[in-house]
């Protein structure tokens, strides 16, 4: 390799053999000197990024792929995947007037609580009857909730962990569930960047960390909630819509545009772009975003079969909703996903339920009436997502998770809602090494705290990690130094 040449500084600037191919050739030599510096900031870029990532698993890895379902605005625990009778015992009473009054006295109350905006989500103290029946599912006999039918039949290959708990009792929470961070301490990296840059790529041509649905509004993190922070912008989501009809609305040059013509131009966009990296190799932006646009390019060819929905069968179609305008949307989401994992995409990202505020879930009244219908449009594709995936022999390395960014109250808001809860909420896990039909950890009796092997956020964080063959703990940048509950830890007792 050449040596750098020192500038009246004393530092190093420009390559030896890209100064004098650049001065003894003109712009000939300009572009060779470009390819000579490129080689050089590449192995210097790799060198660097040997000694922090080098793109292989710390241990024998489970699973392959992650399908990450998040539902905007807060699912209730209760009407979902931690069922309580006793809420209906009890209706209409004040916690006082229950034998449950000391969970007002529970240390977990305010120890962990840190509001956005004090006072703001005030204990509701009259006590709100379960607004759904529930019963038991498969032959482990999980008790989920009757809007949860079709994913009911596939209990005995779910882990339920019912003892989740964040801090954020505001939707800031959203961005916390994706980040570990609470929203005052600001972005960091999601779980999906730290895939992208812990395990790299499986496929060229299609993006590793891809996001499909409406993300989560500004209000509550907006594409943080996607977003690669200190990790650089090469490891954020790239956002796809799934629509036959236009699948890459952002990254196709048009129907007035010749392929040949783009090619050209893409051709002199490359050359501008690396002549720009020779002379500054340490840009991390300007190198994304020369790989963006290679991708962005190779993708013209591959997401259009991604979402070539006529290649599958009619029963696949049916089995997804796509006959039903209730569940079309969301189905076609999640075939598309099953789709993505099937040709290597390490994290595909579902978001449902945005409304560009603090999303469609978020039932501070008619839940009845909202859940039962948002439930409707999620729990037909979801089923057949894991049953699809499960007969193609994909769900052992395919991770699905469905998660929401805390739970509901068991007081009543109002006359029919629940206001936000981040003392103790359900999500839920199925394929990539999960021990299926068990239910982990355990909320009191009226579904208030967690109370039984409590998991903050980044537990979840650091299963995934832990399936894909990542040791969280062994994934840090020099000079960002991360927080101990950054890390999180696996929840072993619901893996297989």
């Amino acid at each position: 390799m050449s040596k750098p040449i020192a500038n009246h500084s004393g530092s190093t600037g420009i390559h030896r053999r890209t100064f004098l191919a650049d001065v003894g050739m003109g712009f000939t030599g300009l572009a060779l000197g470009a390819m000579l510096g490129k080689e050089d900031a590449a192995l210097a870029s790799s060198a660097r990024e040997q000694a922090v990532n080098d793109g292989v698993a710390h241990h024998r890895p489970k699973a392959k792929n992650v399908i990450w379902i998040f539902l905007i605005g807060g699912m209730s625990q209760m009407e979902s995947f931690d069922p309580k009778p006793e809420l209906n015992r009890w209706a209409g009473k004040t916690y006082d007037e229950s034998p449950f009054k000391n969970v007002l006295d529970s240390p977990y109350l305010k120890k962990n609580l840190r509001e956005l905006v004090e006072g703001l989500h005030k204990v509701h103290p009259k006590i709100y009857e379960m607004q759904v029946g529930y019963r038991r599912f498969g032959e482990s006999g999980l008790e989920i909730s009757d809007w949860w039918p079709h994913v009911g039949q596939h209990a005995d290959d779910l882990a339920i962990v019912r003892s989740m708990w964040t801090t954020d009792n505001n939707h800031g929470a959203q961005l916390q569930f994706h980040t570990g961070r609470h929203v005052l301490e600001g972005q960091f990296p999601t779980i999906g960047s730290w895939v992208h840059y812990g395990l790299g790529s499986l496929n060229e041509n299609l993006p590793q960390f891809a996001v499909i649905g409406t993300p989560i509004a500004d209000c509550c993190g907006g594409v943080g909630a996607h977003g690669a922070n200190y990790l650089g912008p090469e490891h954020n989501g790239v956002q796809l819509a799934i629509d036959p009809k236009n699948p890459l609305p952002f990254a196709s040059p048009g129907p007035d545009v010749y392929r040949e013509e783009q090619i050209e131009s893409f051709g002199l966009l490359n050359r501008l772009n690396r002549l720009s990296a020779v002379e500054y190799p340490e840009d991390r932006a300007l190198a994304a975003r020369i790989r963006s646009y290679e991708l962005a390019f190779r993708m013209q060819t591959a997401i259009p079969g991604i979402v070539d929905f006529g290649q599958e069968t009619q029963v696949t179609h049916e089995r997804y909703g796509f006959n039903n305008p209730a569940t079309k949307t969301f189905g076609e989401q999640c075939l598309a996903a099953r789709r993505l994992v099937e040709q290597g995409v390490r994290f595909v990202q579902i978001f449902h339920g945005s409304n560009g505020g603090a999303g469609a879930w978020d039932a501070h009244g008619s839940l009845k009436a909202g859940h039962s219908r948002l439930c409707g449009e999620v729990d037909q594709p979801i089923a057949a997502l894991i049953a699809d995936l499960k007969q193609r022999g994909l769900l052992d390395e395919t991770l699905i998770v469905i998660g929401t960014e805390f739970g509901r109250t068991p007081g009543a808001q109002g006359s029919d809602g629940r206001d936000h809860h981040p003392y103790g909420f359900s999500v839920v896990l199925a394929g990539g090494g999960v021990r299926g039909g068990i239910a982990h950890g355990k909320t009191d009796e009226l579904g208030f705290h967690a109370v039984e092997d409590r998991h903050y956020v980044t537990d979840l964080h650091a299963t995934v990690l832990h399936q894909l063959g990542l040791d969280p703990r062994r994934m840090e940048i020099p000079g960002r130094k991360r927080l101990d509950l950054d890390f999180g830890k696996p929840i072993d007792a619901i893996l297989a």
